[in-house]
């Protein structure tokens, strides 16, 4: 049964970039519709294996920790003005399938320039993996002026949050529950760089994923027009406002 889960993670994942706003009662349906013998009770399962749920318009890979040392920051993005350069990071996480298995990658972008600043790619999502990333990116980008995230378990834990906090004007912003335009710029690229390859080439094992994913962050960065920088790559907007 676990190669038949892994498939029905895969199909959940494609129609959830589509759709972020299914529930199990409409992702049940819909893979029933296109061939899978699935109830439920085992598209819940999944959900809650893949970290889904459907709270608005546009998914979410992490839920809230209830733990006392968990601490929940408050939301900094309403009504600012993002005009430069490291003011704002989004940080996210989001599901990646694999031949028989599947993989977590987390990412960074900078929001005026949509460059994304760091990533990395592992089996589990872990605060002290998120921390690493994030670390690895503030060594090579300088650190920004806020760093947004969700509100989920490896955000709020003191590994993550209180670590970063030693440096000075850092802040950190976290998602309001059920707000549609959070970390927008991040769930958009995570919709790129699926339907623009790795839906396309799928990965037997991890080395190859991460080769393609390395690849494609490259030409993201580098290469890639961005309509919503009026063409321009994000390296240079990155950069030349820097």
């Amino acid at each position: 049964m676990v190669p038949y889960n892994e498939e029905l993670m895969k199909q959940i994942d494609k129609q959830y970039m589509i759709t972020p706003f299914y529930g199990v009662p409409r992702m049940t349906h819909h893979l029933r519709g296109i061939g899978y013998e699935v109830n439920p009770k085992r598209v819940r399962r999944l959900y809650r294996k893949m970290d889904l749920y459907a709270t608005g318009p546009r998914p979410n890979t992490s839920k809230p920790h209830k733990g006392a040392s968990h601490v929940i920051y408050p939301y900094l993005l309403r009504g600012l003005k993002v005009t430069r350069p490291n003011q704002v990071w989004a940080m996210d996480i989001t599901y990646i399938p694999l031949a028989g298995s599947h993989l977590y990658l987390v990412g960074i972008i900078d929001v005026y320039s949509r460059y994304i600043v760091g990533w990395s790619l592992s089996n589990t999502m872990t605060a002290h993996w998120c921390r690493e990333c994030l670390e690895e990116a503030i060594k090579h980008h300088g650190a920004p002026e806020i760093i947004n995230t969700d509100q989920g378990s490896q955000f709020s834990s003191p590994e993550f949050s209180a670590y970063f906090s030693s440096y000075e004007g850092l802040k950190f912003s976290m998602d309001g529950k059920g707000r549609a335009i959070d970390n927008i710029f991040i769930e958009r690229f995570w919709r790129n760089i699926k339907y623009e390859k790795l839906y396309l080439e799928p990965s037997d094992n991890g080395l190859e994923l991460y080769h393609k994913i390395k690849d494609y962050m490259k030409y993201y960065n580098q290469e890639r027009p961005h309509q919503g920088l009026e063409y321009k790559r994000p390296m240079d907007v990155y950069r030349e406002a820097a």
